[in-house]
């Protein structure tokens, strides 16, 4: 099982209790009053069995509070993510810190830092330098990209799946669902023997669409877990303050949240804050703004009130366009204050600009951040062997030191995290080795990792397994006129290029 990151002093906390106890009221009056819509007549009737007051009209769903406090109770508070090497199985909540990357719909050139859509040879390429990364612990939606070229909309989430479940060793964190593409990433996993989470967005304010409701109840039934999440807006989708922001979505969530614990008591969710604060000059999402910091710590407070794990995905993505100071300052305080405020899991690696981009260079040099993250959390150790006194006593001053010290063989890499593409050079050492940056390590590091590093390959009942559902669905979208006969051809040839 995979160690990750255990946090070793409280969480930091930014609200007083009756500020949390207000939030919560709030949250509680939002779900009774207002309500949730709820698309689905399967839904609302399994609401109306279990004391909640249906609108059939208006699709709205009213939520009583003791329901609502009963299943937050079944939630259970941690729980393990089989992966298909077992090894890399994790366990989610509690004092654990895990971080996954970040998704872009496109990979973006280093030179230019211009977007464009990725080959199917550069998503594989992706997953495997993901697999490598010793601090890569999971996988989630949409990663490294939207798919590949040449690949229908239709397939694009699960052509997506099937590479990871190829390439990608560790957890599934989250898969998306579109077009009943989820009937197809159960039955994969289930192949595999491996848990793959769910991750049904509600639609702001307060919406949960058929698609979304239908992907709930395929995971739960099919013994899956699940994450839940909206993605509000703050000023566009949601109220621009953030307590308001956190009850809208805190209502979506324990909604989503009810209707899965009806299916099925104690099913496995964790909850997952991806909010943004509106940029008002462009009318597009502020990624990496502080607001997005503040926002998840007090969402963690909360959460780790009500006891799921929580996922932190806001600030994976930055503002910037290129990997510069201002995509590493953005991206590492969001990424910083998750940790230390109680977020079990972390998105971040490789992400560059929103959701649009990806690269797995800078995937390797979000790494670095990540264990040094990782190593603050992880605190000090103060006992007898640490303290040091004997040795500081038997060193004593000038010209005594410690380079030859086995207390210092012993501790020194214990205690201090060594970045694997930052700059360590003096200033002689770089002038007369290039002057390289960090990007240029990363560069160089990437091309290490492909040329050594081969992912543990499926059994070959495994992968006839996994081809022929991913054949049974080409064949479902093709017959539904999803597929065009222009794209069909375009897309087999695409299944046919070698990755070497």
């Amino acid at each position: 099982m995979q160690k990750g990151f255990t946090r070793n002093f409280k969480p930091l906390e930014i609200l007083s209790e009756e500020q949390v106890e207000a939030i919560h009221r709030g949250t509680l009056d939002i779900l009774w009053e207002t309500g949730i819509t709820f698309v689905s007549d399967k839904a609302l009737k399994l609401f109306q069995k279990n004391d909640c007051k249906v609108d059939y009209e208006n699709k709205r769903v009213h939520f009583p509070p003791g329901l609502v406090e009963e299943c937050l109770r079944r939630c259970p508070s941690t729980f393990r993510l089989k992966a298909r090497d077992t090894d890399t199985d994790i366990v989610v909540g509690g004092n654990s810190v895990y971080f996954v990357p970040f998704p872009g719909m496109q990979t973006v050139d280093l030179d230019t830092w211009e977007p464009r859509e990725a080959t199917k040879k550069e998503y594989y390429e992706g997953l495997i330098v993901l697999d490598y990364l010793d601090n890569v612990h999971g996988i989630g939606n949409y990663t490294p990209y939207f798919g590949f070229e040449n690949t229908p909309p239709c397939m694009r989430i699960l052509e997506g799946i099937a590479a990871q479940m190829r390439y990608f060793t560790k957890p599934i964190i989250s898969t998306g669902h579109a077009q009943d593409c989820e009937i197809f990433s159960i039955k994969m996993a289930q192949a595999l023997g491996i848990d793959i989470v769910a991750d049904p967005i509600s639609s702001d304010p307060l919406v949960y669409y058929d698609g979304a409701v239908e992907c709930m109840f395929r995971y739960v039934e099919a013994g899956m877990p699940s994450g839940i999440h909206g993605s509000p807006v703050m000023g566009g989708t949601s109220p621009a303050t953030i307590a308001g922001s956190l009850v809208l979505m805190n209502a979506e969530a324990i909604a989503g949240i009810v209707l899965m614990q009806l299916i099925k008591p104690g099913t496995r969710l964790f909850i997952n804050n991806f909010a943004f604060p509106m940029n008002m000059r462009q009318g597009s999402p502020a990624f990496g703004a502080i607001g997005i910091s503040l926002q998840q710590v007090a969402h963690n407070q909360i959460w780790r009130r009500y006891g799921l794990p929580i996922l932190n995905y806001s600030g994976g993505p930055s503002s910037s366009k290129s990997i510069d100071f201002q995509c590493a300052y953005e991206k590492t305080i969001a990424a910083l204050t998750a940790a230390v405020s109680g977020a079990n899991g972390i998105g971040m690696h490789g992400g560059l600009y929103g959701e649009l981009t990806h690269h797995p260079v800078l995937a390797i040099m979000d790494d670095d951040i990540a264990g040094m993250i990782g190593r603050f959390i992880e605190g000090i150790s103060v006992n007898p062997d640490t303290l040091a006194i004997d040795l500081i006593n038997e060193v004593g001053p000038i010209p005594g030191h410690y380079l030859n010290k086995e207390h210092t063989r012993k501790w020194w890499q214990q205690e201090h995290f060594v970045p694997q593409t930052a700059d360590w050079l003096t200033y002689p050492e770089w002038l007369e080795n290039g002057k390289k940056s960090a990007l240029d390590y990363a560069k160089a590091r990437m091309a290490d990792i492909l040329a050594s590093h081969k992912p543990i390959a499926l059994a070959v009942e495994q992968e006839q397994a996994l081809e022929d559902i991913m054949k049974e669905a080409r064949d479902y979208y093709k017959k539904q006129g999803l597929i065009s006969e222009q794209e069909w051809l375009k897309y087999m040839k695409t299944l046919e290029e070698p990755l070497s």
